[in-house]
């Protein structure tokens, strides 16, 4: 079974389904994007870990990391391994230094356990084949609503003046003593999306 390697191109809300998030994966090698709907709790256990975010309490995917640990278990890959009836399955492939073993997880969980261990993402042909969605696809639909958005300015008559661009966030004004604060706070109400912007505005700052 020959596999091909993934990367992780982006995390959105989706479009199709309310409360849930479209979790774009790219061929390392290759011009295919595999799309996979994933739930809010995943989403954003994967959104903290790609930002290097660390929340005040573990979540789930950091409490699977620590036990792994405590108990001398490492994760070595995940895979993507199989679609069926438009449900993606996939496997975290383990070792305790010993043997290897494999566990079935929802590729949501797998994929953010996986990026916990620093491991690579796999899946094979058949999965990218029959779900994967070529480059040159996207490409037409990105011209397609740029067209679409020329067309909207080019009908636009109400007025000559364009609007205002949107002020800067006024968090660049304050003290890094109170975006320290304002950090601690949007973790403490898990509001990871104004920590990650907070976490950036300190790293400018400190750099």
């Amino acid at each position: 079974m020959k596999k091909i390697q993934l990367e992780i191109l982006g995390l959105s809300s989706s479009q199709s389904q309310s409360g849930s998030f479209a979790l774009i994966l790219g061929e390392k090698t290759g011009n295919r994007r595999l799309p996979i709907i994933i739930g809010m709790f995943e989403a954003q256990s994967i959104a903290i870990q790609i930002e290097k975010i660390n929340p005040n309490r573990p979540l789930t995917h950091d409490l699977f990391k620590s036990f792994a640990e405590h108990v001398h278990v490492a994760v070595l890959e995940v895979l993507i391994s199989d679609l069926k009836e438009g449900v993606f399955y996939s496997k975290i492939v383990c070792t305790d230094g010993a043997t290897t073993f494999e566990l079935d997880a929802r590729p949501s969980d797998a994929i953010a356990i996986g990026l916990r261990f620093g491991v690579p993402i796999f899946t094979v042909e058949s999965v990218l084949s029959e779900a994967g969605i070529i480059l040159s696809d996207l490409d037409e639909n990105a011209e397609d609503d740029a067209d679409e958005d020329d067309e909207d300015e080019d009908d636009d008559t109400s007025g000559s003046s364009k609007p205002e661009p949107t002020p800067r966030d006024p968090s660049g004004q304050v003290s890094l003593e109170e975006l320290n604060k304002m950090l601690s706070q949007a973790l403490a109400n898990e509001d990871y999306e104004k920590a990650a912007k907070i976490r950036d505005e300190l790293n400018k700052r400190n750099g």
